[in-house]
C-alpha cells in the first residue's frame, strides 16, 4: 500500500496526544519528519515515536524532506508564515484551528494556496465525531423538519498548559479562539452553512487578564435561524461538558449523549440510536482519526476538503465580529 508521507511542525500537546499517535498507526500514512524549536522536546518526542528525521528549523525540514503534506500545530501567531512557506515548498497542509490570528492572515494563506496550487485544510475535528456525522445525516434528511434553533455549550478546563496559549499576541484570543470557533463551526456546518446576519456577545475575564475565559452570545443567521452559545474555561461544573440541543419544527436532537425525538401525530417518539455512534472508541480521539484519514484522502485526491480554507475565512469573519461585539457592547451586523 502506498503511504502518504506527512511531516509535523510543532510538537506540543495536540501533536503528542493526537496527531503522532494516530498517524503512527495508520497503514496508509508515514511520519516522514518532525520539527520543533525546542531541542529537548524535539529529541524526546522524536525518540518516543521512532522518527529519524528531525529538525529544529522547519525551513530545513521543507528543504530536505520529501513529504507530501505537513501538519502545522504551532502557536497561532506562527500559522500564516509557516503555512505560506509550506505551500511554497509544494506541500499540502493541515493547520490546527484557528487558521490564523486574523482574517487578513487567513486571506494571505488562501492567496498562497491558489498561487502554489496546493490545498489547505483547517482542523475542525468536531465535524468528524461519529455522533456529529450521524446528526448531520438526520438533519439533511429532514428527520426533525426545518432546524431553527441550536443551543450550544462547551465548558471545560483550559485545554493547553503551554505558556503561549495564554498570551494574546501569540494565541490571538481566549476561549472564543479555543472552544468557540469549534462549537460555532459545528453548529453552522449542521445548518448547511447558513449565512450569519448578526452577532451579540459578552466576554468575561474572571481568571485571565488579556484574554477572555468565558463567552456567552447569540448568532443570528439568515432564514430565521438562531444559535445561542456559551463557552468557558472557568465556569465551575462537575465535569467538562459539550452539549448541542438542536430544535426543528418536527422534533429535537441532542448531542453528547446522542438522543433524538420526533413528533408524529402529536406523539413524541424516541428514535435515538440504540448504541453509541462511535462504538468503543473515545469520541475525541475518533474525531481526530477521522479528520486525519480525511486529510490523507484529500492529499491523495480521493475526496474533497470539507473544512477548507474558504470555510475558515468565514469563521474568521465571524470571530472578528464576535470580538467587535464584545468590545463595543453592541450587536454587530455582518
Amino acid at each position: 500500500m502506498k503511504k502518504t508521507k506527512i511531516a509535523v511542525i510543532g510538537l506540543g500537546g495536540i501533536a503528542q496526544l493526537v496527531h503522532l499517535p494516530i498517524l503512527s498507526k495508520l497503514n496508509n500514512a508515514e511520519i516522514s519528519a518532525v520539527s520543533d524549536k525546542s531541542k529537548p522536546n524535539l529529541k524526546s518526542v522524536a525518540d518516543k515515536f521512532g522518527i529519524k528525521n528531525r529538525y529544529v528549523d522547519y525551513k530545513e525540514l521543507l528543504r530536505n524532506d520529501d513529504c507530501d503534506a505537513v501538519i502545522i500545530s504551532t502557536p497561532t501567531s506562527t500559522h500564516r508564515d509557516i503555512a505560506i512557506d509550506v505551500l511554497k515548498a509544494g506541500k499540502h497542509v493541515l493547520i490546527e484551528k484557528p487558521v490564523a490570528k486574523s482574517l487578513k492572515e487567513a486571506e494571505d494563506i488562501k492567496k498562497a494556496s491558489l498561487k502554489y496550487n496546493k490545498s489547505v485544510m483547517v482542523g475542525m475535528n468536531l465535524r468528524y465525531r461519529p455522533d456529529a456525522m450521524l446528526v448531520k445525516s438526520l438533519l439533511n434528511n429532514k428527520e426533525i423538519g426545518d432546524v431553527f434553533y441550536i443551543k450550544a455549550s462547551w465548558l471545560r478546563k483550559q485545554s493547553s498548559s503551554e505558556k503561549w496559549f495564554m498570551k494574546k499576541g501569540e494565541a490571538g484570543g481566549g476561549v472564543l479562539m479555543d472552544l468557540g470557533i469549534l462549537l460555532l463551526d459545528l453548529s453552522i456546518w449542521l445548518l448547511n452553512y447558513a449565512d450569519v446576519s448578526a452577532v451579540s456577545v459578552k466576554n468575561f475575564m474572571h481568571r485571565t487578564k488579556a484574554i477572555e475565559d468565558s463567552s456567552v452570545g447569540l448568532v443570528r443567521l439568515k432564514g430565521n435561524k438562531l444559535i445561542n452559545f456559551e463557552v468557558s474555561w472557568s465556569l465551575l461544573s462537575d465535569k467538562d461538558n459539550l452539549h448541542l440541543d438542536i430544535f426543528g419544527t418536527q422534533g429535537t436532537v441532542h448531542l453528547n449523549p446522542l438522543r433524538a425525538y420526533k413528533l408524529i401525530n402529536g406523539v413524541k417518539i424516541d428514535y435515538s440510536p440504540s448504541h453509541s455512534a462511535a462504538g468503543n472508541k473515545n469520541l475525541y480521539k475518533k474525531s481526530y482519526e477521522n479528520e486525519l484519514k480525511h486529510f490523507i484522502g484529500t492529499v491523495e485526491g480521493n475526496v474533497g476538503i470539507t473544512s477548507s480554507i474558504d470555510s475558515a475565512l468565514h469563521r474568521m469573519k465571524l470571530l472578528e465580529a464576535l470580538y467587535k461585539s464584545a468590545n463595543t457592547n453592541a450587536e454587530v451586523k455582518l
